[in-house]
């Protein structure tokens, strides 16, 4: 397959119908320098199957960021959990081991990150959060994988509690005590609960319900009921969130395909987490995760229209962004040309990149690699999104114990 030529771009292009605005303006700049990116690959090699995924950059990146976990990372001193768990995932997924002293330094690490009343906060000593409750969660079920006295550092029975806490009457939760009310903490309770087995009907009492009223007329999801703005993070979060809870028929699945499947541009081929908003390599993810779930609620429904063969969004335009556009020339990756990488985007693109790449449905399994084959990817949980084999260890590890006894 040869790279698309500057033509057959250019007739993908957005019309401003002769009336630029500042988006038509910013939307232009970024086709520009994916434009300019494809011109000069074609002029290296004439064929896409000569891409290639920076592997061993991308890992080198990675591993110096693990180090300095204790010791930077000063601007983002509230979102240590989240630096370990966009690390460590990123490393799975490039099939880089993690060896049982990284493993066991960042349980030890998590351990002074959670809270005395249960849950996790940002940092060592710091109120416990939802957001970091869950990357937490993720992480140490990673660590888990390669040192299973790393399950140890979760306190359920705090966990339980804190959960309870952010639980309130309509059956939303507050990302924290006192704090705000959106979707992201139903899923981020959602994942910790079924991941460590502290799941309860009682303590996601309502929860199905108030996340249905975020679902807009548009299809995607809001951040709480009310709010008409959708996000592709929310909708992630709701429908992943409903999954767990087993009350998917909740879901408009018709409108949300719809309204997913318009997010992945036609030039770029990435997708946008917002109607009339840039590409960014985070919503390969947060966007193109959608699908598999969509694929395994219509499977439920057994619709016959359903493909056996790939998920319904174009796998190999997902793909072919993140390797032309989004990788960083020493390591990492980014949310489109001309940013700057960090551990967020690496995580979320290669994510993404996973989820392009890999199509399973029951006993089959359809694999299909833009680049050298090398550029595979493992293969990520389209719920929790942690390596199917963290998220299946975990779930049998904490599964074989009881349920914490806490006043509900």
């Amino acid at each position: 397959m040869a790279f698309r030529n500057k033509k057959s771009l250019d007739e993908l292009r957005i019309n401003d119908d002769g009336f630029p605005t500042r988006t038509t303006e910013e939307q232009t700049k970024v086709e520009d320098s994916v434009i300019m990116n494809h011109e000069v690959l074609s002029e290296i090699s004439d064929s896409i199957s000569e891409l290639l995924l920076q592997r061993k950059k991308h890992i080198q990146y990675c591993t110096r960021g693990l180090s300095k976990l204790s010791s930077s990372y000063e601007c983002l001193d509230a979102s240590r959990p989240w630096l370990c768990y966009w690390i460590l995932h990123s490393l799975e997924l490039l099939d880089q081991p993690i060896t049982q002293f990284i493993a066991k330094n960042v349980a030890e690490f998590l351990i002074k990150c959670q809270s005395p009343r249960g849950g996790f906060g940002g940092g060592p000593g710091q109120l416990p959060h939802l957001a970091p409750t869950y990357a937490a969660v993720c992480a140490i079920s990673i660590c888990g994988l390669y040192y299973s006295q790393a399950y140890e550092a979760i306190d359920r029975e705090g966990l339980f509690r804190f959960l309870l806490r952010c639980h309130t009457s309509e059956g939303a939760f507050r990302m924290h005590y006192d704090g705000e009310v959106d979707i992201r903490g139903a899923y981020c309770a959602a994942v910790a609960a079924r991941l460590t087995n502290v799941y309860t009907p009682k303590l996601f009492e309502n929860t199905g319900n108030w996340i249905k009223c975020c679902q807009t007329y548009e299809g995607g999801f809001s951040g709480e009921p009310g709010n008409t703005q959708i996000h592709g993070g929310y909708s992630f979060c709701g429908v992943a969130a409903l999954v767990l809870l087993g009350e998917e028929n909740k879901i408009n699945i018709q409108k949300l395909l719809k309204w997913t499947s318009q997010r992945q541009m036609r030039l770029e081929g990435g997708f946008q987490g917002r109607t009339n908003k840039l590409v960014d390599g985070c919503y390969s993810l947060w966007q193109g995760g959608v699908f598999p779930i969509i694929h395994h609620i219509l499977k439920k429904q057994n619709d016959q229209a359903l493909s056996d063969q790939s998920w319904m969004f174009d796998r190999d335009a997902l793909q072919t962004y993140i390797l032309v556009n989004c990788q960083y020339p020493t390591g990492g990756l980014v949310d489109k040309p001309g940013k700057v990488r960090d551990f967020y985007h690496t995580c979320y693109c290669l994510s993404g990149l996973s989820v392009a790449q890999n199509f399973h449905e029951m006993n089959k399994e359809n694999v299909k690699v833009i680049g050298r084959n090398e550029n595979l990817l493992n293969t990520t949980h389209p719920i929790f999104n942690i390596g199917i084999d963290s998220a299946m260890e975990a779930v049998k590890h904490f599964n074989a114990l009881d349920i914490p006894k806490v006043d509900e």
